[in-house]
């Protein structure tokens, strides 16, 4: 299925993430909400701290075709997700961006995407009450259009080509699900847990599963590592997931086309 921007889209599906508990598991100040906030002592804004940033390769048919560089930063009061998606090859290259912000609870402040190329269109996504809308169009001259949502600002979101959006995904399924004993996670093996999100760039709500698969040896780079291995399923398909001790995404893997996706 091909997107408007002419590459194959990769759509599964995820939900929002709580803050203060993903704090509680990891103990490694991801997403973490500082003790000034915290206690409401200090009115002063803190520096935004860098949670996680860097690059992912997506390779088809073992040939790479595109990269996202992202960076998450959180401060005392709001956390931001960025990214920047380019195809490799092509006539018609495809660039996007996009930056999620968010309250330091994990709940939506804005959304903001754009398709740098080879089209214009963009969209921006605000909550409102119990709903989110949102705002968007094919050209900066065309009218804007406007469409409701029957989502919470606690929802996550899951756009295309978005990839580290799949990282906030994994770290909300492992505080809602997981426990760390003495520096090992310990996850249930095999059991489901429900999310629903939204996908912007399709304007479309959705729903997957996510379950912890246990510990699995990967070659990735040509070297073999342990990581822990997620799955999520969805209507549109199967993706599996690896993170590191860090729960920072290393590997995804699209089940049925042949695409991969690798940090750098």
């Amino acid at each position: 299925m091909q997107s408007r921007t002419g590459v194959r889209k990769w759509r599964p599906r995820n939900a929002g993430w709580v803050v203060r508990t993903m704090l509680a598991l990891a103990g490694l100040c991801l997403l973490a909400v500082s003790t000034a906030a915290a206690s409401g002592k200090d009115d002063k804004a803190t520096a935004a701290q860098m949670v996680d940033s860097g690059s992912f390769g997506v390779f088809m048919n073992g040939h790479r075709v595109a990269t996202e560089t992202f960076s998450i930063h959180q401060s005392s009061g709001s956390s931001s997700i960025v990214s920047e998606f380019k195809s490799e090859a092509g006539a018609d290259k495809a660039e996007q961006t996009s930056e999620w912000q968010m309250t330091a609870s994990g709940e939506l402040l804005k959304y903001e995407w754009k398709e740098v190329s080879p089209g214009q269109s963009q969209a921006v996504v605000t909550p409102s009450q119990d709903f989110l809308i949102e705002r968007f169009r094919s050209s900066p001259q065309d009218k804007e259009q406007e469409q409701p949502f029957l989502l919470p600002a606690s929802s996550s979101l899951l756009d295309d080509y978005v990839f580290v959006q799949r990282e906030v995904l994994a770290w909300k399924f492992l505080a809602s699900s997981c426990k760390q004993d003495k520096g090992a996670l310990q996850c249930p093996l095999k059991q489901h847990v429900q999310f629903g999100a939204l996908n912007p760039h399709a304007r479309s709500s959705m729903s997957v599963t996510v379950e912890f698969a246990g510990r699995e040896k990967v070659t990735i780079r040509g070297g073999e590592r342990e990581l822990n291995r997620l799955d999520l399923k969805s209507d549109s398909g199967s993706w599996a997931l690896w993170l590191d001790d860090q729960f920072k995404l290393q590997r995804i893997l699209i089940s049925g086309e042949n695409t991969e996706v690798v940090r750098d």
